[in-house]
């Protein structure tokens, strides 16, 4: 498990410290966008800034390290329990080195032993496939975005959203209105539409799995992220809440079945610091291929 550890350490370090390829040209083109001298600009340039030093210096890209979320895809018969055990010892051994910092409380006392290891952190989510490798993606959320996630249940009153594509749109742009300012935006959207309020949250953080540039399969889905992330970034919020051109990096959507008398949207926020990424392991647990 030695090989096993040290690759999930370096796959944490590199999730703290560097962006993936697709969120860097999102951060670059967001730049682009903005008008000279002005505090949007100021603000996409302290990113940028922000996010070369810390590759450079192979530190954490942001003071909030966030909650540590690993999806685990492998085989039958993958020792799910000996992975958790390594994956804990490997988020232990990279708080040491610097690469998470020590955020994980005991939400009864309050104290915080310095490790990042308690009732649900780590998170994992294991999941079969009838392929023979191992891939494991890493999600690092910061608390300040998962904050301004929200739910809805349809239809709601207030905004006049039915339970339709359109109400659904409706709820959307509303969490993107409430979060201005306070998401460490320009933002990126995970959002299920359906399931129950649990499983709702989950699928919707999945979503932030997907690369910032594809294109959902699904043509309703499809209109409806474009649509999103035309429409938000015209509200002129902007980076940090400061006005601008850009409020959304991305909107990804998903589906999923619900019961007749629930009708839930539910929105997980991502900061800038889009700290995602992934690897493809070899039988001894080293590293292949990095997936991002």
């Amino acid at each position: 498990m030695k090989t096993l550890q040290d690759s999930l350490v370096e796959l944490i370090r590199r999730t703290s410290a560097e962006l993936p390829d697709d969120v860097q040209r999102g951060i670059l083109a967001a730049l682009a966008q903005e008008q000279k001298g002005t505090i949007a600009q100021s603000a996409m340039q302290l990113i940028e800034r922000n996010i070369a030093l810390a590759k450079q210096k192979s530190q954490p890209i942001c003071q909030d390290t966030g909650s540590i979320l690993f999806y685990v895809e492998g085989p039958v018969g993958l020792d799910q329990i000996a992975f958790a055990e390594t994956a804990c010892a490997a988020v232990k051994l990279a708080t040491q080195k610097g690469h998470l910092r020590q955020n994980s409380v005991d939400s009864l006392t309050g104290k915080n032993d310095g490790t990042n290891l308690g009732p649900g952190s780590p998170t994992l989510h294991f999941h079969q496939h009838r392929s023979p490798e191992v891939q494991v993606r890493l999600v690092l959320k910061g608390g300040g975005c998962e904050n301004v996630g929200a739910q809805y249940s349809l239809p709601h009153e207030k905004l006049m959203a039915d339970r339709d594509l359109a109400g659904c749109r409706k709820a959307i742009l509303d969490a993107v209105w409430q979060a201005q300012g306070k998401g460490c935006g320009p933002g990126i959207l995970g959002v299920c539409i359906g399931g129950d309020r649990a499983t709702g949250y989950e699928y919707s953080k999945q979503q932030l799995l997907r690369r910032l540039d594809d294109r959902n399969p699904n043509p309703d889905l499809d209109r409806l992220e474009q649509d999103i992330l035309h429409t938000a970034n015209q509200l002129g919020i902007g980076p940090m809440g400061f006005g601008g051109r850009t409020t959304l990096l991305g909107v990804k959507a998903c589906a999923a079945n619900r019961l007749p008398a629930s009708y839930f949207v539910s929105v997980s926020y991502m900061c800038w610091a889009y700290r995602r990424q992934g690897v493809t392991l070899g039988p001894s647990g080293e590293i292949q291929q990095w997936l991002y």
